[in-house]
């Protein structure tokens, strides 16, 4: 697994470009609507593959790509998941978070600054 960890940095350039390049290939793939609109003569109905040339290969690029779009994925994720695994990484906050002592004891009054407010008096009367 150790080879893994040095070839990620790899790995995910090459996952970013398969990314890329399968937003491409499903933009360029024309929507089935565009086979009832050239049956009536609206736009070019010959393509440079034939017509159903294109799509067929499009649609083929498109799954090659999908597919290994899939595999850096997998490996991308069992990467991180073994790095990380033994490490504080890979734990919750709450785990990882020291609990503050108490430092103070329960039972004694808590001292205020002697610039602090004084609390309301109980015997006032509120303001309408």
């Amino acid at each position: 697994m150790t080879f893994l960890y040095s070839l990620e940095p790899l790995i995910q350039v090459i996952h970013y470009i398969i990314a890329i390049f399968m937003i491409i290939v499903i933009l360029l793939q024309a929507g089935k609507g565009a086979d009832i609109g050239a049956a009536f003569g609206a736009g070019s109905s010959q393509t440079l593959f034939g017509a159903r040339g294109a799509t067929t290969l499009l649609s083929k690029v498109t799954t090659v790509v999908a597919l290994l779009f899939l595999c850096t994925s997998l490996t991308l994720a069992t990467i991180s998941k073994n790095r990380h695994e033994g490490g504080s990484i890979g734990k919750s906050v709450l785990e990882t978070v020291e609990a503050p002592k108490d430092e103070a004891p329960k039972n004694e009054a808590v001292q205020l600054p002697a610039n602090a407010p004084a609390a309301p008096s109980e015997n006032t009367e509120s303001v309408k």
